[in-house]
């Protein structure tokens, strides 16, 4: 039996909501938001096919949902068709312009609705069809750099001696949490390779600060805090061309920042900090206090998971901590499956 495919309606007025769920009830899946931000929660937690998005909404309006959703890459391939009553050109434009595919006006007709959705559902498969015949031809290229990042991680492993399994445990935590908040296979595969290689910027760190048993001086932290720009400058910025590359370098630079704007080194806060960072910093933490450290003794898991929850919406974001803590089974099976002597159990 073929999935049905899911549709998102985003409106503040229950009536409209209600006359999709009329139109559209037999053919597809429906989930319902009735504000801007409603939808980017439901979208976080389930991945939808295509987004019917009103424009006038109050707090938060279409446009603003619409430029939220390209820029997240957990969203930004999902076509997205506003339903509004405005008729200006200009409108329009803007919302092709911010990524929309399609128009609807209100009053909605329901044969409209249905053609409109149909014909954006096709094209929607379809592009994901030949995004997977490119996938397959570019699998050498992607291959030879994946093989070129692992020879960079096992350079920093000489160097810092934290390391261990520390690298292939924390990559999984970070494809857990990215399959956890429903990524699609080849991203939660590319978090995986490229997550190992968020520490590199340590080879540019002296020796003694790395090794060092005891407490950091305040010029010695500020040196350790150097390394992720260090990090994204050794793996160089490569452009669309190479998304290994590319993300190994924004999670080299952004693991360290927090939800709350006080991590380094830019002080980047909330969604202004990208996803992938988001994710490797809870995989990072987690890990490393879950593991012996030069410094410190493995702290117990139940400790851990009380300072993950103390620092949701301080150090890390909400979502990715509840997700976590939902999946804690497979985060356990992971420290099982890798772990160095000593782990706390």
């Amino acid at each position: 039996m073929m999935t049905r495919q899911r549709i998102l309606v985003v409106d503040d007025e229950p009536a409209n909501l209600n006359l999709m769920r009329q139109i559209l009830k037999d053919d597809y899946d429906l989930a319902f938001a009735k504000s801007g931000q409603e939808a980017l929660r439901s979208l976080r937690v389930k991945a939808s096919d295509l987004v019917l998005l009103d424009v006038m909404m109050p707090d938060m309006d279409g446009y603003e949902v619409c430029a939220t959703l390209q820029a997240d890459p957990r969203t930004r391939a999902i076509p997205i068709i506003f339903c509004t009553a405005l008729s200006d050109s200009v409108d329009e434009v803007r919302g092709f312009d911010l990524g929309a595919v399609d128009y609807i006006a209100k009053p909605v007709r329901p044969a409209v609705v249905k053609a409109r959705v149909g014909t954006q559902l096709a094209l929607y498969d379809q592009n994901r069809a030949c995004e997977a015949q490119i996938r397959l031809a570019s699998q050498d290229i992607i291959s030879s750099r994946l093989h070129a990042l692992q020879m960079l991680g096992r350079a920093a492993e000489y160097k810092d001696n934290e390391t261990g399994l520390h690298v292939v445990r924390m990559s999984h935590y970070a494809e857990l949490l990215a399959r956890a908040i429903g990524w699609p296979e080849e991203e939660c595969e590319l978090i995986k390779h490229a997550a190992p290689m968020h520490d590199i910027g340590k080879i540019g760190i002296a020796d003694h600060i790395l090794s060092k048993p005891g407490r950091l001086t305040e010029d010695e932290f500020a040196e350790i805090k150097r390394h992720p720009e260090i990090g994204a400058r050794i793996i160089g910025e490569h452009g669309p061309t190479s998304p290994l590359f590319e993300l190994a370098s924004t999670i080299a630079l952004t693991h360290h920042e927090k939800w709350d704007g006080t991590g380094y080194p830019r002080g980047l806060k909330g969604e202004d900090i990208p996803i992938h960072g988001r994710i490797v910093a809870l995989a990072d933490v987690f890990d490393a206090l879950t593991s012996r450290r030069p410094y410190k003794e493995p702290w117990p898991l139940d400790k851990t998971l009380d300072f993950l929850r103390e620092q949701s919406a301080r150090h890390f974001e909400p979502v990715l901590v509840e997700q976590f803590l939902t999946h804690l089974p497979e985060a356990t099976e992971i420290m099982g499956r890798w772990g160095d002597p000593g782990v706390a159990e």
